[in-house]
């Protein structure tokens, strides 16, 4: 994530906190991720799917003519207990790849589980470090009210409305699409003071989840430790005429932290995919998740070029399975342009996602926008969006412009909302394929622009019901 997530975030950490080094207490820690290699003694059965999955969930399947599959079964609780038996912590499970997170300071306990009947691969996803750099007090506090400056008399979208128009998505919402009746759950790191912000009062938050493990003590809310996944509401949600509007403002929303800003390790494949996991359950229609990997601490598990297959990565595979369950996820293409890797990271590899990367106020790539394509030929970035900079509000409640493919995603992600509302017969695969038909250069597509520019008033007329 930290290669994708914002590029100014450091920064903008040692500009306005003061860290600390503070080191873990006690032995190390040790989480193993167990394939497990099946599911046949579950409990649970295809034909009363109610009893793991939501009715909304059910009902979003039942749409699109999905069928329930042995994916969506959960993890045998037979097998789950076999580890409690070893005293091992569960730290959570995969019903998709059929996986058990297992945490222990006996990392040869751990790795002698790989010989238990039911474990088909066992790989170590986190080694906790010595220490870590805490950011200091952040709990700032929140602005009531926004700068003069930042107004635009007259205007309902303020300062959003060049990234809004620049994808005719203004058209949607004058002719009743906001998003209505649709959720969105965002992926991300941190929501700092998003029940504070006056921007969000009116926004629909059905609900909050952590995902991820930490054995170190804060004495403020993990959730809101920072704000990206702020920011990246802020661009679908808020409602603050004159100032900015989001691209989404009557959408709904659940808010899942799956992203550990203080360490960069495999584990947080496993944190994404539980969160895409409990999406689905609740019924979420669309994922935004601003966040992407390659590279972790001590290049431990660290992806190739050649991985980005959509099929090898561990979080791809699990992106990839979203459509299938009628879920459009939206993802960052990453912020890899300008360095060594340069190309998208992962999960913006799977297929049947909409991989969103950054272009600036002329149209132009932005710099450090990750390209495609994918190692199998596959164009990405699919389509972008304006990222450099973005329109957005920080935890402070202040508008602020940022950079990153982060914050073009959710610009698309809240249009491609508005668009679902209007078009509710659509599938998830057709939604994807007609934002993809829309854009700019759709018939001459490259791995810089991917498609290009969506084109949100087309996307709609082209496909409404006459």
């Amino acid at each position: 994530m930290k290669q994708t997530i914002c590029l100014l975030l450091v920064l903008l950490w040692s500009l306005t906190m003061s860290a600390a080094k503070i080191k873990y207490p006690g032995k190390k820690t040790y989480i193993y991720r167990y394939e497990l290699k099946d599911k046949t003694p579950t409990q649970y059965s295809l034909e009363k799917p109610q009893r793991f999955l939501s009715q909304k969930s059910l009902e979003r399947r039942k749409r699109q003519g999905l069928s329930v599959d042995s994916t969506d079964l959960p993890v045998c609780k037979q097998y789950i207990k076999q580890f409690y038996k070893k005293n091992v912590q569960i730290i959570g499970t995969s019903r998709w790849q059929n996986t058990v997170l297992a945490q222990s300071s006996d990392s040869f306990l751990l790795a002698s589980l790989d010989t238990l009947s039911i474990v088909k691969k066992a790989t170590c996803v986190f080694i906790s470090p010595d220490s870590i750099d805490q950011p200091g007090d952040i709990r700032w506090n929140v602005h009531e009210d926004f700068n003069r400056w930042d107004s635009v008399k007259n205007d309902p979208y303020g300062m959003a409305r060049q990234q809004i128009e620049m994808l005719n998505g203004i058209f949607l919402h004058e002719i009743g699409y906001r998003g209505k009746g649709i959720t969105i759950a965002i992926m991300d790191g941190g929501f700092q003071n998003y029940k504070r912000i006056p921007a969000f009062q009116s926004a629909h938050i059905l609900g909050t989840r952590d995902f991820v493990w930490s054995q170190h003590n804060q004495d403020i809310s993990n959730f809101e430790s920072i704000d990206h996944g702020t920011k990246v509401l802020s661009e679908m949600a808020a409602y603050a005429p004159e100032i900015t509007i989001g691209t989404a403002p009557d959408a709904s929303y659940w808010l899942l932290r799956c992203e550990d800003p203080l360490t960069e390790q495999p584990i947080e494949e496993d944190y994404w995919t539980m969160a895409a996991e409990m999406a689905d359950s609740v019924g979420a229609d669309i994922i935004n998740s601003s966040l992407g990997y390659y590279a972790f601490d001590g290049g431990r598990g660290n992806y190739r070029l050649q991985d980005l297959d959509g099929q090898t990565a561990f979080i791809s595979r699990s992106a990839s399975l979203l459509a299938q369950k009628g879920i459009i996820l939206c993802n960052s293409a990453g912020n890899s342009g300008m360095g060594q890797w340069k190309k998208i990271t992962v999960p913006a590899d799977a297929p049947n996602i909409l991989t969103v990367g950054a272009i600036d106020r002329n149209k132009k790539l932005a710099a450090f926008s990750s390209i495609g394509p994918t190692q199998d030929g596959r164009t990405k970035p699919d389509i972008v969006a304006l990222g450099a900079p973005a329109v957005l509000i920080s935890g402070r409640g202040t508008l602020v412009h940022d950079m990153g493919t982060s914050f073009s995603t959710p610009l698309i992600c809240g249009l491609v909302a508005c668009l679902w509302q209007a078009l509710p017969d659509k599938t998830a695969y057709e939604i994807i394929d007609i934002v993809r038909q829309s854009a700019s250069q759709y018939y001459e597509s490259t791995n810089i622009l991917g498609y290009g520019i969506p084109d949100f008033r087309q996307a709609y007329e082209n496909n409404r019901k006459q």
